[in-house]
């Protein structure tokens, strides 16, 4: 499901009683319901979500970490997911038939998903197979729709995380000679490249236009770049590198993978969230950082090492938006519906979809 259906199958907006409710009011319903509901509500939340939503979590981390989770919890009757819609998808995929999933707003989703639909995929499958045989074994960033996690299941594929890549892709090379990489080029670019694969032996799939952009010898390519892109990690650029260099010559820069493959080049360190996040935290006090990644992230690593000089690396770098969608209200309107029996909000993916979705969950699982 894309985002304008998403949209379109969404309840009812948010009533208006929560928009006038206090910060503190809303703080102390979420108190009173997971109080209440104990180990029957579990509440996983994404490193990116807001300050507000995220003291509630019950688990926080990356995706990887939030897959494992959500695939072990087997006492939580209520998975209530502070993160975005594939997360949820996730959870619903890994977790029981009893349990049940809900996204506390289901405009929560992520564009980079959106950039590869299902019906696109199985064309540029069709045509790949036609120039490349039965040489090519899929791979799925977990930042995509269950369909695609589905279809990457049924040819024999997995999913990755920005914290498992390369040992995916190595594992992908075992299988076949050559691999497509869904849907972000510039994970797969910098993980390929960290490996080993040349920049010249990469080529990208233009799902618009529907055609390979490869200028080499075809019988050359290793690597089919699917042509999407995070929309936030897309906006670091070589000028904030160089801006940094100049005004912070000591500064470490410390990136994450779905920057441009420039970007990553010219950057000290590069790796998921929950790298940096180790990677700052183990640091010396008086060390200085620039963080390319979210900026709700970056704002929480600023506050928890106040001995160290922290920014983001583009000064003018906005939250994601499709990420910040929960709030405070949204959450105690799920959490209230489900108090009351409800299940507005609900996430709940087809049975098989969802079968052939676990197939590559559980490979990149068993390999994490």
């Amino acid at each position: 499901m894309n985002m304008l259906d998403l949209l379109d199958s969404r309840p009812i907006s948010l009533p208006e009683k929560y928009r006038n409710m206090t910060t503190e009011e809303l703080e102390e319903r979420v108190r009173e319901i997971k109080g209440k509901l104990g180990k029957k509500l579990f509440i996983p939340g994404h490193h990116y979500q807001k300050d507000e939503v995220i003291q509630f979590a019950d688990a926080t981390g990356d995706s990887l970490k939030l897959a494992q989770l959500s695939a072990e919890n087997k006492d939580a009757e209520h998975v209530v997911f502070c993160g975005v819609h594939f997360m949820a998808e996730i959870a619903d995929i890994l977790t029981t038939k009893e349990q049940k999933v809900y996204l506390p707003d289901m405009r929560a989703g992520c564009s980079m998903a959106d950039m590869a639909d299902i019906f696109q995929t199985e064309r540029a499958w069709n045509k790949l197979t036609e120039l490349f045989g039965d040489t090519i074994l899929p791979l799925t960033y977990v930042n995509s729709t269950a369909e695609i996690k589905s279809f990457v299941g049924k040819h024999g594929g997995a999913t990755v995380t920005s914290s498992n890549a390369e040992k995916m892709v190595r594992w992908a090379f075992e299988k076949k000679e050559r691999l497509l990489f869904l849907p972000d080029q510039h994970l797969g670019r910098n993980t390929a490249y960290n490996i080993g694969i040349g920049l010249d032996e990469m080529a990208v799939w233009n799902p618009i236009s529907n055609e390979l952009e490869f200028s080499g010898l075809i019988e050359e390519v290793k690597v089919i770049l699917w042509k999407g892109h995070c929309s936030v990690h897309e906006n670091f650029t070589v000028e904030n590198i160089r801006q940094v260099r100049e005004t912070y010559p000591d500064m470490k820069i410390i990136v994450h993978p779905e920057c441009r493959r420039e970007v990553v080049a010219l950057s000290d360190m590069a790796g998921s969230t929950n790298y940096i996040i180790d990677a700052i935290y183990g640091s010396p006090s008086g060390s200085s950082w620039a963080v390319g990644t979210e900026m709700n992230l970056v704002n929480r690593i600023i506050q928890e090492h106040p001995d160290k000089q922290i920014i983001s690396l583009n000064p003018h770098m906005c939250p994601c938006l499709t990420m910040n969608r929960i709030d405070l209200p949204h959450l105690v309107w799920c959490l209230e519906a489900i108090e009351l029996g409800s299940s507005h909000n609900r996430i709940e993916v087809d049975g098989h979809i969802a079968d052939n979705a676990k197939k590559a969950l559980n490979r990149m699982l068993e390999l994490s």
